[in-house]
């Protein structure tokens, strides 16, 4: 794993990278709430980018133009009533992100050197001190490459393609299963095969498998080696 030789201000830095639809965001925010830490969700960050340059007209082929819109976009991560808020300049944008044509979009736009840049930046400095968990494609390899305590959170593409077909059912959008799990596969094939920052496992990762599991087993299994981490940095 990452730097546990030296203590953070506020904690560990904990890494959780994986595929769409393995279960990040979920995870992550328990994990957060069970060390009392800051959960910062670095794909809903990327999608909300991605949300802005398609409202905007911006052409991810325009280099420029998503430059120059990169150094005026503004995204904050609020928690209201137990629910995580993304805030993209000055709007509520939590459902509009979450479409699998947003998916597919975010998978492209996110793979742009001026929004990574951006990105990171802004995550470097919410995680400087530690007591965070992050989740997204490349937080160990690349964002926090000396994060305290790095997963890889998996699950099959149908697994992936069902929970994601459940959650877009639950809210009223008309898509079918078949079509869900294809988008994800299709993602999976743009992170793997992009220049900047493919999606990948870090070295130092701990690979955990989420098809078949429980969420609070997948919880207790995360919780165990972040204890034993603080414990050997006290120590």
């Amino acid at each position: 794993m990452g730097s546990a030789s030296g203590t953070r201000a506020d904690g560990l830095v904990i890494a959780i990278d994986g595929p769409s639809g393995a279960g990040k965001s979920t995870v992550a925010h328990l994990l957060a709430e069970r060390l009392g830490y800051l959960q910062i969700d670095t794909g809903a960050m990327y999608r909300a980018v991605a949300y802005l340059m398609h409202v905007d007209g911006i052409n991810p082929d325009d280099l420029g133009a998503v430059e120059r819109f990169c150094r005026h976009i503004d995204i904050r991560l609020d928690r209201a009533d137990g629910c995580q808020r993304v805030i993209a300049n000055g709007r509520d944008v939590s459902s509009q992100i979450r479409t699998p044509e947003m998916s597919l979009l975010t998978s492209r736009v996110s793979a742009l050197r001026p929004v990574r840049e951006a990105m990171m930046q802004v995550q470097r400095r919410m995680g400087a001190r530690g007591g965070v968990v992050l989740e997204g494609r490349d937080i160990g390899t690349v964002v926090f490459p000396d994060a305290d305590v790095k997963f890889f959170l998996s699950a099959s593409a149908e697994e992936r393609g069902r929970r994601r077909f459940q959650e877009l059912a639950a809210k009223g959008e008309h898509v079918s299963l078949e079509e869900t799990i294809e988008a994800v596969s299709i993602r999976d094939l743009q992170d793997s095969q992009r220049d900047l920052a493919p999606l990948r496992m870090a070295g130092d990762a701990i690979a955990i498998d989420s098809s078949g599991r429980t969420i609070d087993e997948v919880l207790d299994t995360m919780v165990s080696v972040c204890m034993n981490t603080l414990h050997s940095v006290g120590n």
